[in-house]
């Protein structure tokens, strides 16, 4: 189902050569009138198409492809698709990612000294203004159709996306114009919490109108993605309005966690853990869909762009990355994370890791890069088998060996770096890093492996050449890299497109992981919510990610702070950061600082007024119906 709709997507992006502009929310991008043709709402199969393009608006970003005939003007195509912008302005703002590109307006996001006509926040705007008015004249269109179930449903659909649209507005800007008509009307301004009415009563209204539970195609809402968004809606609600609506969070929160959706636990790809099959190529088919509650689908052939997840993979590769490994041909070398991300993760003992692999042998390391450098003693290693070795250890850049009870007469080393290991071979080259080193005497093969130190594997870190402090934002190895996203399926095969430009991965959008923690958080601050029920989900989710229970916690353990740090474990790139920091006061003040924050080396407050971003300049000159926001 997912290659019909996406089909349809990619028509209906071709069909639809848009090119004058519109008022609706007073911005210069593609015509909605382009909805009005006769033939696109001839019967109800050609509306279907129609509303394949509201979805497109958001995975896509023009009429041929990656570039070349653009939805939106004046900023390159590839950086004004939705999921992208999302990333832009929710991530890069905050402690979970650095960009080392300094293309105007970009670095000023991290550093938060963006200013309203930053060309970031001024193409996310127009990108949700568009799929507003894309969703008014699709609305006003289908509404004139013979009414059966299946358009009322479109209609929810569509209503659904708009209040979507909106739900973003209300996040990012606050006061904007508030438009569901077709319109070539300067607009009035409307307030934050108009527009919090607007989204509630919207998704309220249209609830029992979209298809039940997993009933739809995937890549298409149904009635749970409406109780999601409620759930986010409400749980910003003193944010967005000045008023809590916590028990209302955790009803539709509890509505979602009731519902046919569940936590994917299928280890594909047998790696010890079902969290990166999450964001692995196959993620529409690999089990991971059953917790997708609203995605964006992408395919490396048919749905091309420089956003999306082709942008998450290509631009979080560098240094000495293999790009092959995360199935494409190339990196852009930009976004990397802050060790504030890094640290979140607490890392287990290798002390206690190597007592447990079992007896301490006579082999060894020894080399400039172990902790005993060429002199000794060897660092030994524990036997895991006959003639088996492990050791987790931390090394420096340098040379290592393979030596019996410091004898040099009894040595290994590797004559090609090929992996197999000759008596008295030559030394072998390492980089710094923690590893887990693996010697077997009776293929005579060895493997040194980057170790990640946590138990926890969502700490998806690429650590190789990369420094955890930052001292030049520009250098791609100040920062851990980031391997959350990869163009690899569950089986190890690239995606589809074979020359490894493009990138299959779907985006989640909503996923029920994070209504699990929305219910968790809304109980906790008074909603009324059962803190053991709580407990039980977030523990799905940390099982998931150690392989076991041994940090699972009680509601007892239920408190604000371990909420947001496990939000920021599980929920890490995917788009949410900046409105969590902001809903705990952490975004702009100085109770939590993050390097770079307010373009400082170790971080620092800002103004408060940076809680949103601004109206695009070029908005408020031509509508006088506008006021820009405070401190711009």
């Amino acid at each position: 189902m997912k290659i019909e709709f996406k089909n349809l997507i990619i028509i209906m992006t071709l069909a639809l050569g848009l090119v004058s502009c519109h008022d609706e929310l007073d911005q210069s991008p593609t015509d909605p009138d382009s909805f009005t043709e006769e033939d696109v709402f001839a019967n109800t199969t050609e509306a279907k198409g129609a509303l394949a393009k509201l979805y497109a608006s958001l995975a896509l970003t023009g009429q041929t492809g990656p570039a070349g005939d653009a939805d939106i003007s004046d900023i390159d195509e590839g950086f004004s698709q939705y999921s992208r912008m999302l990333f832009n302005l929710n991530e890069l703002t905050t402690d979970h990612a650095v960009v080392g590109w300094g293309d105007a307006g970009l670095p000023d996001l991290h550093g938060q000294y963006w200013s309203g006509s930053n060309d970031f926040t001024e193409a996310m705007y127009y990108r949700l203004a568009q799929e507003v008015s894309f969703c008014n004249s699709f609305i006003a269109n289908a509404s004139a159709l013979p009414q059966d179930e299946e358009v009322t449903s479109f209609i929810a659909e569509a209503r659904f996306l708009r209040a979507f649209a909106y739900y973003n507005l209300i996040d990012l800007y606050g006061n904007v114009p508030l438009v569901t008509e077709v319109t070539t009307d300067l607009p009035m301004q409307a307030s934050r919490a108009e527009l919090f009415d607007f989204v509630e009563t919207e998704l309220l209204e249209i609830q029992d109108d979209l298809k039940p539970s997993r009933s739809n195609e995937y890549g298409r809402v149904d009635q749970v993605a409406a109780w999601a968004l409620l759930s986010k809606l409400y749980l910003n609600a003193e944010v967005y309005t000045g008023s809590a609506r916590y028990a209302d969070c955790v009803i539709y929160s509890n509505n979602v966690i009731n519902s046919t959706y569940i936590i994917n636990t299928n280890d594909a790809n047998g790696n010890g853990t079902a969290y990166d099959e999450l964001f692995l190529a196959d993620n529409d088919t690999n089990g991971a869909q059953n917790e997708f509650i609203f995605t964006l689908n992408f395919d490396g052939l048919n749905s091309q762009t420089y956003g999306g997840t082709t942008f998450l993979v290509h631009a979080a590769i560098g240094g000495s990355m293999d790009a092959t490994e995360f199935g494409v041909n190339g990196g852009w070398g930009g976004l990397r994370t802050t060790k504030a991300l890094v640290e979140k993760f607490p890392e287990v003992s290798l002390d206690d890791l190597n007592a447990a692999l079992g007896t301490q042998s006579d082999w060894g390391i020894v080399g400039d890069a172990t902790p005993n450098g060429w002199d000794g003693p060897d660092t030994e290693m524990y036997e895991t088998g006959t003639n088996q070795y492990t050791l987790y250890t931390t090394l420096t850049a340098g040379l290592l060996k393979f030596r019996f009870n410091e004898d040099w007469g009894n040595n290994y080393g590797d004559n090609g770096a090929d992996g197999s290991l000759e008596v008295g071979g030559e030394n072998i080259l390492v980089s710094a890093g923690t590893y887990q080193i693996i010697l077997d005497l009776d293929a005579l093969t060895y493997s040194i492996t980057p170790f990640s130190p946590t138990s926890d594997q969502r700490a998806m870190f690429y650590t190789d050449g990369q420094n955890l402090e930052i001292e030049d934002i520009s250098e791609f190895t100040d920062g851990y890299a980031v391997t959350k996203f990869k163009n690899i399926d569950s089986y190890g095969d690239q995606g589809n497109d074979s020359a490894g430009d493009f990138v299959d991965t779907d985006f989640p959008l909503i996923r029920l992981a994070e209504i699990y923690f929305n219910y968790a958080e809304a109980s906790l601050r008074g909603g009324g919510g059962d803190l053991n029920l709580a407990a039980t989900k977030i523990n799905e989710l940390i099982e998931r990610a150690t392989g076991s229970t041994n940090a699972n916690i009680t509601s007892s353990d239920l408190t604000l702070d371990f909420i947001i740090d496990e939000r920021s474990r599980e929920l890490y790139w995917e788009g949410q950061r900046r409105t969590d920091l902001i809903r705990y006061n952490y975004f702009t003040t100085d109770s939590y600082v993050w390097p770079f924050k307010g373009n400082a080396p170790l971080g620092t407050s800002v103004s408060s007024f940076r809680n949103l971003f601004p109206l695009p300049t070029s908005i408020i000159t031509v509508n006088p119906n506008l006021s820009q926001n405070e401190g711009y």
